[in-house]
């Protein structure tokens, strides 16, 4: 669960990432879909570290059945919500009674994929070939078993079966390239690598064949092609810290400080930088993060997983990182990246599983542990999130990211109070806030000004702003704020106007420069912005409740009560409800002027 307030006002939001509709697609539609996509840059905003955690049941959601109607329909239910542990089930049971059916092969190949299961992924791809010898997914899935066995000519024939043209290229190059490695090939291994000519995708064919060069002692290539993979991708953490690792490991312990330093001035306290910083800092030697050509092709998936992960494309991402994972199980990044998409797609069960396979002395730990009390809290398991967050805390009182998840928490739970005194405990620990810190100001000066301590929560957002100059949200709670208390219109309609800028498709940050404008009594321009706010939040009950003000105080209002009776019904928070049901009752009674005008105006919006 990543919070996350989206405007400034009474709502405490969480920021989710909106999944495509649909069912598990059929591995040409995976191959096309995902291969066609640009790399760009894989940032993992996870943190945390190590410690002794409580523990967590897990039961399964479903039962299998007698009925093959019924195993058919779970399974394609299942399929539809990215619940891979049932659809793979389902499906498999259903093949007991269609063994020749190619269409239930093909998903349930798919889904036993994305749900780890190699065994039966393995027989399934075999199968699926009798039917369909030139399908890519399925050869692609044996030759990985003979990567596995270091049977690297078996897997290059293998993988030139993987499909033809330049969109699937990207896998098949860069994995037969590590094949050439793993056969003692370094030249030929770097000449199939540069067969990656697309420019999107020139900066993992660098780093692909610095780790190949890296792999086989030919420092020179390697830290020519690392650098740069680099220097086109400084905001890739595992660039990164490859780089900074090959620096190290060859005798340039203070460039590889300043590398990981640079990126920890953009992400803050990321466990896997504080790790190795500590480690140089110690003395102690720098491990590669690739230590073979099994290694290698692992790290191919794992980086497109990713990727598919970055651009919310579940299913595609959910199965190269399975792959990457059964190449080398314990790459906690990868196990990482998989257990959020499980808690993105809101199968909150497999979240928690996954975490659990997180390695007990990874720097990832922490988080592993911090993400699941998140997702107890989503389950309405409320008090064993608190006792979560509450045991990381205590055995890691400095623990910035555990504090913060526990800030977090709080503030959703609207204790406000509470959650601005956990965030300054945060803050006093930071020797000198970064740019990143600027949510820590925010969220302090959001828990200030729900509990009433605007001088402080207005010192927060200066602050915050000073760190962050253009963040459309801090700019958003701030003008707005102002506005509501008739203080420094001016620049808080220049904050706002400038916020709208930034996004001007977030009907959040819009509907705030329309509320603005109605507070000052200015409606035709609060109209204007509130109906392009409304048409890209058409089912938000305070966007709707807003318009319907605005109708109101125009005199339309017949569409005034339609848009507070639609605000009723899309379900607002409890003291919002209070307020609409008494508009719909009476209306809005008229005032001698704004209220935006009043020292103290009200938030609730009517």
């Amino acid at each position: 669960m990543k919070l996350l307030i989206c405007r400034g006002r009474e709502q405490v939001r969480r920021a989710t990432t909106a999944e495509k509709d649909g069912s598990l697609v059929s591995s040409s539609a995976l191959r096309r879909v995902f291969l066609a996509t640009a790399m760009t840059s894989v940032l993992l905003t996870s943190a945390g570290g190590a410690l002794a955690r409580q523990s967590i049941s897990v039961s399964a959601p479903f039962e299998v059945t007698t009925s093959r109607a019924g195993n058919y329909l779970s399974a394609f239910v299942a399929d539809a919500n990215r619940d891979t542990l049932a659809a793979a089930t389902y499906f498999r049971e259903v093949l007991r009674k269609d063994p020749n059916n190619r269409e239930l092969i093909e998903r349930a190949f798919i889904a036993s994929l994305a749900n780890g299961n190699s065994a039966d992924a393995n027989a399934y791809a075999s199968r699926l070939l009798r039917f369909d010898k030139t399908n890519g997914l399925a050869h692609l899935v044996l030759a990985l078993n003979l990567v596995k066995e270091q049977k690297w000519d078996a897997a290059r024939e293998r993988l030139s079966k993987t499909g033809g043209g330049n969109q699937r290229d990207i896998t098949a190059i860069l994995l037969t390239a590590w094949s050439y490695a793993g056969s003692g090939q370094q030249k030929k291994a770097l000449e199939t690598a540069d067969q990656v000519k697309d420019p999107r995708f020139a900066s993992l064919r660098d780093y692909h064949a610095g780790l190949i060069a890296d792999v086989a002692g030919n420092k020179a290539e390697a830290a020519k092609r690392l650098k740069a993979a680099y220097d086109a991708e400084r905001t890739n953490l595992r660039i990164v810290d490859t780089y900074a690792r090959f620096l190290a490991r060859n005798g340039d312990r203070e460039q590889a400080t300043s590398v990981y330093q640079e990126f920890a001035q953009l992400l803050p306290r990321h466990p896997l930088i504080n790790a190795a910083l500590a480690d140089l800092a110690s003395g102690k030697p720098m491990e590669r993060l690739v230590r073979n050509p099994v290694g290698g092709a692992a790290e191919v998936l794992y980086l497109l997983g990713a990727l598919g992960s970055q651009q919310n494309d579940t299913m595609i991402a959910m199965v190269y990182l399975r792959m990457a994972l059964s190449l080398t199980p314990d790459n906690d990044m990868a196990v990482i990246t998989l257990a959020d998409l499980y808690e993105r797609v809101k199968q909150n069960e497999r979240a928690l599983e996954t975490y659990e396979l997180v390695p007990e002395k990874s720097p990832l730990r922490t988080n592993a542990d911090i993400q699941s009390g998140l997702i107890l809290e989503v389950m309405g398991r409320s008090e064993d999130a608190l006792k979560q967050l509450q045991g990381i805390v205590a055995e890691q009182p400095k623990d910035v990211e555990a504090l913060t998840a526990l800030g977090n928490l709080q503030r959703s739970r609207k204790q406000f109070a509470e959650a601005a005194d956990t965030y300054s405990r945060i803050i006093d620990l930071l020797q000198k806030p970064a740019r990143g810190d600027w949510t820590l100001f925010y969220f302090r000066g959001i828990s200030y000004e729900r509990s009433k301590q605007w001088p402080k929560a207005e010192a927060d957002f200066r602050k915050a702003m000073e760190l962050q100059p253009d963040q459309p949200l801090v700019l958003n709670y701030l003008g707005y704020s102002w506005v509501d208390q008739g203080l420094n219109l001016d620049e808080a309609f220049r904050l706002l106007r400038r916020a709208v800028e930034l996004r001007p498709t977030d009907g959040y940050i819009i509907d705030s420069l329309g509320w603005a404008h109605y507070k000052l009594g200015k409606y035709d321009e609060s109209l204007r912005e509130m109906e392009r706010a409304i048409q890209l939040k058409p089912g938000d009950p305070v966007i709707n409740d807003h318009l319907g003000d605005v109708y109101w105080k125009i005199g339309r209002k017949l569409e005034a009560q339609f848009q507070w009776n639609h605000a009723r019904d899309l379900g607002p928070e409890p003291e919002d409800l209070e307020h609409i049901l008494k508009k719909i009752e009476s209306g809005i009674a008229e005032e001698p002027k704004p209220a935006a005008a009043e020292a103290n105006g009200e938030k609730n919006g009517g």
